[in-house]
């Protein structure tokens, strides 16, 4: 059984198990006094018809293994529902930060794209959040700078500004977990 951090990132990439880990650890909370609460921020969108598919396939998945646990979506302004969402009884899980930096860089309508400072601005306003929270909170996010250098200047700059997210929330968090294969790696945990 592992223990509940006041904040955990779990990074990783593609069906690594980062979700199954943040689900495992909202199930432990939940079971530890019947006073906790669960609560999923979501921050993924229904762009198309896969996607419809994989949100409404992860929803029934969720409600089966954590039954317990509230949805709420939010895809752009991360901070300040964690800022609503968090008290001392209820652990947030986030999922996924990768969704959000998408959100917030490469928007259905590129005219509300934001710029790099914008992003970082946000960036830095999620991580005055994790650290004002004064419950639990675990994120979700993907490791994709392990792969070869992307074409184009704006997957570049993507991949760039999540890097730099990943460093910030790492920083900002007391464990860090990077999941290979469906298996937890503590990368930095409290001591």
């Amino acid at each position: 059984m592992v223990e509940v951090a006041c904040s955990e990132f779990i990074l990783g990439g593609q069906r690594s198990g980062k979700s199954r880990r943040a689900e495992v650890l909202a199930c432990q909370w939940l079971e530890r006094s019947p006073d906790h609460r669960a609560m999923l921020i979501a921050t993924g969108q229904a762009w198309d018809g896969e996607m419809r598919e994989r949100i409404a396939r992860h929803q029934r998945d969720r409600a089966e293994r954590v039954p317990g646990m509230v949805t709420v979506e939010e895809p752009l302004a991360l901070a300040e529902a964690l800022h609503r969402a968090s008290d001392a009884k209820t652990l947030v899980v986030v999922d996924c930060l990768t969704l959000w930096l998408t959100n917030l860089m490469m928007p259905a309508d590129a005219a509300l794209a934001l710029d790099e400072t914008a992003v970082v601005a946000a960036g830095h306003a999620l991580c005055e959040a994790i650290a004002a929270a004064p419950g639990p909170v675990v994120l979700v996010g993907n490791e994709i700078g392990l792969g070869v250098i992307p074409m184009g200047r704006e997957v570049r700059a993507f991949v760039d500004a999540l890097g730099r997210l990943n460093q910030s929330v790492a920083a900002a968090c007391e464990r860090v977990t990077l999941m290979a294969a469906g298996l937890p790696l503590t990368l930095k945990d409290k001591p």
